[in-house]
């Protein structure tokens, strides 16, 4: 499965900007710019977690923002702004970001030191 979406205007839904978004099962790609074009990937296993936020004017006219938080160096919160189909997108990015961890066998790690050793040992 795969989902090509466009950044769109908040005023009625228009995709009047040069931004895509295209989400396959092993990575994320943003295209971005119309003279000067800027592309980003991300691998999907490196997807840690995902959120949907829908604002008013959003909801108004059927949009939705994506936020994935990443292990990437370049792009750590990746946002799909203004896009249709915003909560499959979200669900189908959370579901191909488990799979490709499970495929490549990485396991997520976080570091939950309070960041001064000195205090513990004295």
């Amino acid at each position: 499965m795969e989902f090509l979406e466009r950044k769109r205007l908040l005023f009625f839904g228009l995709p009047w900007t040069f931004t895509k978004y295209t989400v396959k099962e092993e990575v994320l790609t943003v295209d971005s710019g119309l003279l000067s074009t800027k592309e980003n990937d991300c691998y999907m296993y490196k997807v840690q977690d995902v959120e949907l936020t829908v604002s008013l004017a959003e909801r108004i006219f059927g949009l939705g923002t994506v936020v994935c938080y990443t292990g990437d160096t370049t792009h750590p919160v990746l946002k799909l702004e203004h896009i249709k189909n915003a909560r499959a997108v979200k669900d189908y990015i959370l579901e191909a970001s488990e799979n490709a961890r499970r495929k490549r066998r990485t396991l997520n790690t976080l570091d939950i030191s309070t960041g001064d050793l000195e205090e513990l040992d004295g």
